[in-house]
């Protein structure tokens, strides 16, 4: 079962990285900070406001030794498709056509064969440190993930509203 604190199910899949497809793996990235987001399709409304954002701010994940990588249901080809309308990504957006991974990250609708808004981020070690997910209906916070992120990196107690630079109640 799907647990903070606990390893991340590593997968193996395809991706569309850049313009090219490419098989990574979760353990490709070992010592760097996971941002993994799975939406439910491609050619949506929310969705691309998502991907456009997690893109434009990518740098900003790089700074903190952080790796964006998108994830749906959709193939590979429909990625490379939507990037079309899109424009090109700065990070992997990949392909859970079979469905194992959004099942082994707890998010699937196995009725619809999409998967949740799930936001997971796993530490430098492979753990799964923070987990969001809700329905398909409202888009997320790309600046919060950011926030959550900073916070898991202080390694202290971040109370409600801690953003960077501001005290944090110690350990």
């Amino acid at each position: 079962m799907l647990q903070v604190g606990r390893k991340a199910p590593d997968f193996t899949a395809e991706a569309l990285v850049g313009k090219e497809f490419k098989t990574i793996n979760l353990s490709d990235y070992k010592g760097k900070w996971i941002v993994l987001f799975f939406y439910p399709l491609d050619f949506t409304f929310i969705c691309p406001t998502e991907i456009r954002e997690f893109s434009k701010r990518h740098d900003e994940f790089v700074k903190l030794n952080g790796q964006v990588i998108g994830a749906s249901t959709d193939s590979v080809y429909s990625h490379l498709a939507w990037t079309k309308e899109l424009g090109e990504l700065n990070y992997p957006l990949l392909s859970d056509n079979t469905h194992e991974i959004s099942r082994n990250y707890g998010i699937l609708l196995e009725d619809k064969g999409v998967a949740l808004r799930g936001t997971f981020i796993i530490d430098p070690e492979g753990v799964l440190r923070y987990q969001l997910v809700h329905d398909l209906s409202v888009g997320r916070s790309v600046s919060e993930t950011l926030r959550v992120l900073q916070a898991l990196q202080t390694g202290e107690l971040c109370g409600i509203e801690w953003k960077p630079g501001e005290q944090t109640l110690g350990k």
